[in-house]
């Protein structure tokens, strides 16, 4: 069947009772759903839709039934009621009972419609119909704070529950198996003392799964010079390559899951030979990190990865602004294998290249690309390091922060693009899965995803604006975006689409952030370590925190 070719006729303004047809022709002129424009596409529309279908000549109404269908996803025909106005050359076409809520749809008019003459219609035709989201409550109304702690505890099990059951480590998605993440156990380390310190879990639990991670990453896993892949298999600590020359030594996933091992560390403090030995195991994976040699030759600048096989081939410096900070932190908090400043400065700051200084919908962004990325910049260093009062020679990190949430924030309500559900109360464009595969979604890559991350990993810089997007996603889409192990990574109102994956790196920074918000509980014990201390003062850093 040849596919159709949509003809729009434009006709002289005069009032006719029925349309003038072009001769030996059937042809339809077009669609409207409601109050809606014109259309083969209607987006969030209500659940029992009035589409009128307009033709060029009166409709033959005994072949309007077996011609006219509405079709689900799955190949399902949904039962309509068919009526006829202007003369018969319009079908009004209504579901006999309310759609599915957040469904594609599709409406198909085949060439088997004919006239009144007996004309077949010129080609066959699909009007896409996609249903809004139910504004009903999915679940009972609880206050801002158990709410809040609800996500934590649920998000938690993510790490805790799924966590891999031979090394302990966070697992990259809820579909990897045995595929274990260094920077995502990090994140997943945070979240047990998370759990601990909010009786999620207790403090001997935590401790006993804490000594099974330690010990994998110390005995068992995988480590070149020091550093971690990204990806291990949690039986027997063996790479597993991230890409093809992406197999050995990643140093950014290496700095997150120090942040965390030194932050456990700060919070196991006790005097019993459990919590010492993990505090000496930790002190050795720590110390071992050669950070220095990624230095590449003494340049004065961080590489990210090396291979065994393929040396320095990447060949990606760790340059800012980006997610980065805490590498270059660590490395000059190293007790053993430290960078000087000028590494920082030359290599990381690019001496001030990575300032902006440009405004964004109102809001002044020191650091970073325009209109500031993806929002997980804002969050990963900043899980350990404490924004609040934080200031360098180029920026004060509070501010760089929360303008760059506000100015996302800012994009999704104003919402340029027009992207069917954004709102002051859906917002949020970070990297998670999409639509069509992974996405580091920002306001200059936006593509209508929204990743609930975003907004829930911003509590500490939008916390009116971050509890808004908390109830909405939620109470309004919980029913399709509320999982086992909290969120579901992302989803889009405009399409509409949910994912049902749950990534490490995205749940992680929820339950930890949120806690930040809360306590400082995290921000307190990785600041608290001496060595950060010194390498952060040595760095020209200022803070209250110092």
């Amino acid at each position: 069947m040849a596919v159709a070719v949509l003809l729009v006729l434009f006709f002289a303004c005069k009032k006719t009772e029925d349309p003038q047809p072009v001769s030996g022709s059937f042809i339809f002129l077009n669609a409207k759903l409601n109050n809606l424009p014109n259309g083969t596409l209607f987006r969030n529309i209500p659940t029992n839709p009035v589409i009128r279908l307009s033709f060029s000549s009166r409709v033959n109404t005994v072949t309007a039934g077996n011609s006219i269908s509405l079709i689900l996803g799955n190949g399902s025909s949904v039962p309509l009621n068919l009526s006829f106005e202007n003369n018969d050359s319009t079908v009004v076409v209504q579901p006999q009972a309310p759609l599915q809520y957040l469904t594609k749809y599709r409406l198909v008019i085949s060439e088997q419609l004919e006239s009144k003459s007996g004309i077949k219609l010129s080609g066959p035709l699909t009007i896409e119909l996609l249903t809004t989201f139910s504004n009903t409550d999915k679940f009972p109304i609880i206050s801002d704070t158990a709410l809040v702690e609800q996500v934590q505890r649920q998000t938690f099990k993510y790490f805790w529950d799924f966590g891999h059951p031979v090394s302990g480590l966070a697992r990259e998605r809820n579909t990897s198996g045995d595929l274990v993440t260094s920077g995502g156990s990090g994140f997943g380390i945070m979240a047990i003392v998370t759990g601990i310190h909010r009786n999620f879990i207790s403090r001997a639990q935590g401790l006993s799964r804490m000594q099974t991670m330690v010990s994998f990453l110390k005995n068992t896993a995988q480590k070149f010079h020091g550093a971690f892949p990204h990806w291990l298999n949690g039986i027997n600590g063996n790479v597993i390559p991230f890409s093809q020359k992406d197999n050995g030594a990643d140093l950014v996933e290496t700095s997150y899951l120090i942040m965390g091992l030194l932050t456990a560390r700060q919070y196991f403090d006790g005097n019993t030979a459990d919590e010492i030995n993990l505090r000496n195991d930790i002190n050795q994976i720590w110390e071992a990190v050669e950070w220095d040699w990624f230095r590449r030759g003494g340049q004065n600048v961080l590489y990210w990865h090396w291979s065994p096989n393929f040396n320095w081939d990447m060949n990606m410096q760790i340059k800012g602004w980006n997610e980065s900070l805490i590498t270059y932190v660590l490395a000059a908090s190293s007790p053993t294998h430290s960078i000087p400043k000028a590494v920082y400065d030359n290599g990381w700051a690019s001496t001030g290249g990575m300032m902006n200084g440009n405004t964004y919908y109102g809001h002044q962004l020191p650091l970073g690309p325009a209109y500031g990325g993806p929002l997980f910049f804002a969050h990963y260093s900043f899980m350990g390091i404490n924004p609040n009062g934080l200031a360098d020679a180029y920026a004060n990190y509070f501010t760089q922060n929360k303008n760059h949430t506000l100015i996302n924030y800012a994009h999704c309500v104003i919402n340029p693009q027009k992207f069917t559900g954004y709102s002051d109360s859906c917002w949020g464009l970070t990297a998670s899965d999409d639509i069509n595969g992974y996405r580091a979604h920002s306001p200059t890559n936006d593509n209508g995803v929204i990743s609930p991350t975003a907004a829930l990993s911003s509590f500490p810089y939008t916390p009116q604006e971050s509890i808004k997007a908390l109830k909405f996603f939620y109470y309004k889409l919980g029913d399709r975006l509320w999982g086992p192990y909290g969120f579901y990574d992302a989803f889009s109102l405009h399409e509409p689409w949910f994912a049902t994956s749950t990534l490490a790196i995205d749940q992680g920074p929820i339950v930890v952030m949120m806690e930040n918000y809360r306590s400082s509980l995290l921000w307190n014990l990785f600041m608290s370590c001496p060595e950060v201390k010194a390498g952060m003062l040595n760095l020209g850093f200022t803070s209250p925190y110092l």
